[in-house]
This record gives structure tokens, sequence and C-alpha cells, in this order.
């Protein structure tokens, strides 16, 4: 089970209404579950947003030869991901996991 901590503070107004509304509208089961959601929200931000300035920073220091293989591995996996799988081609149809030919 999760242990949960006591949290005593007050909240603008409009936050407790959009923390309120989350009940409300099924989102959270309490006021504390919408605000550990609210957290959790701000966090994933946050990640995401330091996960971008460090893949900035390592394309920024690259020498130009780590940049030229970097790019040539991004066309390779870009060639790769544009050919179509072998049950999406013309022609092919799939029952219970074996391709029938039309």
């Amino acid at each position: 089970m999760l242990q949960r901590k006591k949290l005593s503070t007050t909240i603008g107004a409009s936050s407790y209404a959009y923390l309120h509304n989350m009940v409300k509208a099924g989102k959270a089961e309490s006021v504390g579950e919408a605000v550990d959601k609210a957290v959790e929200l701000a966090r994933r931000l946050d990640n995401r947003a330091s996960l971008e300035r460090q893949t900035a920073a390592y394309f920024k220091g690259l020498t130009s030869q780590a940049a030229a293989e970097e790019t040539d591995l991004e066309d390779a996996l870009s060639t790769a991901s544009n050919v179509p799988p072998r049950c999406a081609r013309p022609g092919w149809r799939f029952l219970a996991g074996r391709r029938i030919d039309r």
C-alpha cells in the first residue's frame, strides 16, 4: 500500500476549485489524490524539459564526425521505419495469424 503523508496548507481558491472539479469529474477520488495527480503531471513536464535540455546539450557537444554518424543512423532508422510490415503489403490478409492470399 502506498504510504501517505499529511499535508496541511492553504492554496488559492482557483487551485482548490480545479482540484475539487477533478474529484467531481471522476478524475480523482479525493482532493488529496487530485493533488497527487497534479504533482505527477508537473514532475512529468519537468522531466521532459530536463531531457530536452540534456539532448540539446548532447548534440551541441558532438564533434562533426560524431554528428555525421548520428545523421547516418537517423537516416537509416527513418528508412527502416517507412517499410511496411509484411502483413500490410497489398493483397495479403491474415486470419488467426496465417497469411491468406487473395
